[in-house]
């Protein structure tokens, strides 16, 4: 099936949005192992970097249930702008350029540095916001006591005793969660393509979603589904599932974006 093109963005100004299959991000996947294959090195260094950091919050915090939460559903928030360095290498590829090192996949965070920073700067208030969501509704649930991990998880998950809370805390970040999706679907990557500022790619995230919007919940399944399993491997697994997911992501973007 062909991407069919939305142009009513030429009122706004803004890039051509194209509509996709449903089973579209199958094939941005594939796309993305072939990135992989092709930088297998640079590719792998950027997964081995993140997940060595992730480890080293995620023992940080696991003494603190509420902040343990928080630094999981953090690394969700920003993990699309940390890892640009990927979409460069995939741009790269693209473009027909050699292979990329390290230090050239680091254009990916430089050449349109004022709006990615401009994007770091929202992700960081997203997610200090969220946190004190998280404090408030913790210290609503345990009254100023600090249960250990263990505890923490047996009380929410199987107890049953504080349903309220897990509702509440699943509404708030799926809201909070679908919103961020939603203007950084392809925002990122498309500054990291194009002298873009933050509104317009924004914007243009926003319009791709909403005009794909089966294959973009589809394709947050996957992100989500991917990332626990990275998770549930003791953060091993995103060694490769970050890099992929990364490659892919720009994919997405070209797809979607024209």
């Amino acid at each position: 099936m062909e991407s069919r093109i939305d142009s009513s963005s030429h009122q706004l100004q803004l890039p051509e949005v194209a509509r996709v299959p449903v089973a579209r991000p199958l094939h941005w996947l594939r796309l993305a192992w072939q990135d992989l294959r092709y930088s297998p090195v640079e590719s792998i260094a950027y997964g081995v970097f993140f997940a060595a950091l992730g480890w080293l919050i995620l023992t940080f915090a696991a003494d603190k249930p509420y902040l343990f939460t928080f630094a999981i559903s953090g690394f969700f928030l920003l993990a699309p702008l940390l890892v640009s360095g990927l979409y460069e290498i995939s741009r790269r590829r693209g473009q027909g350029l050699p292979q990329t090192l390290i230090a050239d996949s680091l254009a990916g965070y430089l050449r349109n540095g004022q709006s990615l920073f401009h994007m770091g700067v929202l992700l960081a208030v997203i997610a200090i916001g969220w946190e004190r969501i998280s404090a408030i509704l913790f210290a609503l649930l345990y009254g100023g006591a600090t249960p250990d991990l263990s505890q923490f998880v047996q009380d929410i998950f199987l107890s049953g005793d504080y349903l309220r809370f897990v509702i509440a805390w699943t509404l708030l970040g799926g809201a909070l969660a679908a919103v961020v999706f939603a203007i950084t679907a392809v925002s990122i990557p498309m500054m990291v393509d194009r002298e873009v500022d933050l509104v317009t790619a924004m914007m243009t995230s926003f319009r791709a979603v909403a005009a794909n919007l089966l294959a973009m919940i589809f394709w947050a399944a996957i992100l989500f589904a991917l990332t626990a399993i990275g998770f549930a491997t003791w953060l091993f697994g995103l060694i490769v599932i970050l890099p992929l997911l990364g490659h892919a992501t720009w994919h997405c973007y070209k797809d979607l974006v024209r």
